[in-house]
């Protein structure tokens, strides 16, 4: 005689919510509600929020540049020339050594000023005909140094993830594609690229929210991003405290939610998939 067992229940909804996420809500509508409810918070409040639309302006153009220039990288990496993948790695290895600081400072106050002279030098001509622009180095302004910089970064990292999402594909669909006759670029576009997507997208999700995190290095060059917004109010009012709880409060709202963002869709991603076996 068997014995049929039923299916386990399915987890309630309150058993899928993470308890520390529950922690973090509850704390951080406490300090929303009683930072709204003190003037002075809610001063600190429209001073530090008019930096954060520079902060995600900021991440966002950085990372698109980042992701398209790092995904280039990735297929010199792999390409079947020796001279052009050792450079390139020669490229990741010197941007992954360098800390964001320095380099936000070489590009702001070293490689700017050449990139401008540079331009100077080479289309001196054409600039004093009238055919191109004349760029001094006030036109090249510190936001758009700052992007240039985490693009220039962010790039290499992004260039590991996508070799290893290339390289996680396994070596018979190249061939399968190859006897199709299907060309090396269009096997990456149609065939290895999408699928290496779905191996890509957890870490680029974490390199997203850690170039969140590093855009507030950009304050260093006087960019009104929201730390520098805090570092400026603090200077005339030394309510370090008050301040930085708002400045913590803005950056822990956006990692947190991008970081819940990126978990719903590798969830989703992995459903989809055990749908299609």
């Amino acid at each position: 005689m068997t014995t049929s067992h039923a299916p386990p229940p399915p987890p309630s909804f309150l058993s899928k919510v993470p308890w520390w996420l529950v922690i973090l809500i509850v704390l951080g509508t406490a300090v929303l509600i009683g930072g709204l409810a003190s003037e002075q918070y809610r001063i600190i409040f429209g001073v530090v929020g008019q930096g954060l639309f520079v902060t995600i302006r900021v991440t966002v153009i950085a990372f698109a540049a980042s992701l398209v220039l790092g995904t280039i990288l990735a297929l010199g990496l792999v390409s079947q020339s020796r001279w052009l993948g050792e450079g390139l790695k020669a490229y990741v290895e010197i941007m992954r050594g360098v800390p964001m600081i320095v380099l936000l400072y070489y590009i702001a106050f070293a490689v700017g000023p050449a990139l401008i002279e540079g331009y100077v030098a080479l289309f001196g001509s054409a600039i004093a005909a009238g055919f191109m622009p004349e760029i001094t180095i006030r036109d090249f302004s510190f936001e758009w140094r700052a992007i240039f910089a985490l693009t220039l970064a962010y790039s290499a990292f992004i260039a590991e993830i996508v070799r290893g999402g290339i390289q996680s594909i396994p070596a018979g669909q190249f061939e399968a594609a190859q006897a199709l006759g299907l060309t090396r670029f269009k096997t990456m576009r149609l065939i290895v690229l999408p699928q290496a997507f779905k191996t890509m997208t957890p870490p680029l999700g974490n390199d997203l929210v850690s170039m969140l995190k590093d855009s507030s290095l950009v304050s260093v060059l006087g960019i009104a991003d929201i730390t520098q917004n805090g570092k400026t109010y603090t200077a005339s009012t030394f309510r370090f405290f008050e301040t930085y709880t708002v400045v913590a409060f803005f950056y822990l709202t956006m990692t947190i939610g991008l970081t819940l963002l990126v978990r719903r869709l590798e969830q989703r991603m992995r459903r989809n998939e055990v749908r299609q076996d």
